[in-house]
């Protein structure tokens, strides 16, 4: 492999697993750390750790000129974005080209493309993929917006062109309230991504998330590997993904992973993409593309056997892929939950805290994170801890090896919303494959915490007081210990 030593520019999980894959094919690793990080196991895991300081995100993660230098000054040939912070950077991944370094990404070109909505989408149209209908003109003065809402019909969507993560945007539902939620979703897109131009997209109602996982060499060679759903969301961030799709039978399966590698060739993309879509019913349409690994892509390695991000080191080795697209299969069927630390009995206000136990994953569950017993949870950087993964050889028995992972990973010491995904992945609803983008809200008081009976409380109090380990790992995974959040045995 042309790659001999890779900076990771980015922390927790995603950096130890990137330092695993390189271990693998003996490339070196460079991680980064801040002053609340020094603790965390990706200080500790790869080759050499720098010290970023104790700055804000804009003087650590976000300085763009400082990890450019710290990757010379160790004597790195790469670096690999992770994703989140400047995964998706245009003129992050430009400057990393101009210094001489590998982006272990796609072109800048690719990443402006499908960085834009309102680009990506006229692309889409250009090339004949299915999109929403909707507004992506230029015209972006209020009035010129609301008569292309009242053309496209109410509920609409306002989506800001430049957004992600769930930012900028509002569902509307009707005319009179159209105004004030424009200016809403354009003050937050200005805000948030620095630029105040929107879409209007047809709201639809009941739709799943479908994403396809995309990768693709320097040599014209372009794969898909199977969808994931991730339909199960809470304030259009994902919580639960699944592969393969309840939703999808093989015509379907067949006709949307075809799309996404019609995207791919079209824009000539390099490396590891997502394509994702909305499916209504049997029609699916183009949402956006992602141009960087996802978080969710560890039950596409479980369920194909291939490992992603070795793919996109030898991509950015400029290798050629030495297989074929039948070599690619589905075997069995992998969930992922996210653990947050949140509280969503609370309207999922983010949590802090010291970790003082995660627990032990089963043989059959893959835990990714990189945080460990001891570690401290801040505000200053996103509240997911932890990723959990299974790998049944049906759904059923996926979702029932999950209940057991959870149960066996407490992650005791502040909110998670531990508890709450077990609520999810028990509800008949979920079990039944019958699962769309606003479940949780929909199935809100389902999901709501049964408060436990003074006498459960009493047995969970008692099995700490006692240190009685028979006794924690019979309760532990009860109710009980939901009211327990913030107890200490001191």
């Amino acid at each position: 492999m042309k790659i001999q030593k890779v900076l990771i520019a980015n922390r927790a999980e995603i950096a130890i697993r990137i330092i695993r894959t390189c271990k693998a094919f003996d490339i070196k690793t460079v991680t980064l750390f801040t002053e609340e990080e020094k603790d965390l196991p990706q200080r500790y895991e790869a080759d050499q750790s720098i010290y970023l300081g104790d700055g804000s995100l804009r003087d650590t993660y976000l300085n763009i000129d400082k990890i450019i230098s710290v990757a010379k000054d160790t004597g790195c040939d790469a670096i690999h974005p992770g994703y989140g912070f400047l995964s998706e950077n245009a003129d992050f991944a430009r400057k990393v080209k101009a210094s001489g370094l590998i982006f272990i990404g796609p072109s800048v070109e690719s990443i402006i493309l499908m960085g834009d909505k309102k680009g990506s989408k006229e692309k889409m149209i250009e090339v004949g993929i299915p999109t929403i209908p909707g507004y992506h003109g230029a015209d972006q003065t209020p009035l010129k917006l609301e008569a292309a809402a009242i053309e496209v019909g109410f509920p609409v969507l306002i989506k800001a062109s430049a957004g992600g993560g769930g930012k900028g945007m509002r569902v509307v539902y009707d005319q009179k309230s159209f105004q004030a939620e424009l200016e809403s979703c354009k003050r937050e897109a200005t805000n948030s991504f620095g630029s105040d131009i929107v879409l209007i997209e047809k709201f639809i109602e009941n739709p799943r998330h479908i994403e396809v996982q995309v990768m693709s060499d320097n040599h014209g060679n372009h794969f898909h590997f199977f969808e994931r759903e991730c339909s199960i969301q809470r304030r259009h961030q994902k919580i639960i993904e699944e592969t393969p799709s309840p939703a999808l039978n093989d015509t379907l399966r067949n006709s949307i992973t075809k799309t996404a590698v019609q995207i791919s060739s079209a824009i000539n993309y390099s490396g590891a993409g997502t394509v994702e879509f909305i499916l209504d019913g049997d029609k699916f349409y183009f949402l956006e593309m992602n141009t960087r690994l996802q978080v969710e892509h560890p039950i596409t390695e479980e369920v194909t056997g291939y490992d992603l991000v070795e793919l996109q080191l030898r991509a950015a080795s400029n290798e050629k892929f030495n297989f074929s697209q039948d070599d690619i299969i589905q075997t069995g069927h992998s969930l992922e939950v996210r653990i947050y630390a949140e509280n969503p009995d609370d309207n999922f206000m983010p949590a802090i805290g010291q970790i003082s136990k995660i627990g032990e994953p089963g043989y059959f569950t893959r835990l990714d994170t990189g945080y460990r017993d001891g570690s401290e949870i801040t505000v200053n950087f996103d509240p997911m801890i932890a990723k959990v993964i299974v790998h049944g050889d049906t759904r059923e028995e996926s979702i029932e090896m999950m209940l057991e992972s959870l149960a066996d990973l407490p992650f005791f010491g502040f909110s998670t919303n531990r508890d709450y995904l077990t609520r999810i992945l028990s509800h008949a609803k979920f079990i039944s494959g019958e699962t769309f983008t606003h479940f949780v809200k929909t199935y809100e008081s389902d999901l709501k915490k049964e408060v436990p009976s003074e006498s459960e409380v009493a047995c969970a109090i008692g099995a700490i007081l006692l240190n009685d380990e028979s006794l924690i790992n019979n309760v532990h995974s009860n109710k009980s210990w939901d009211s327990l959040v913030g107890f200490r045995n001191i």
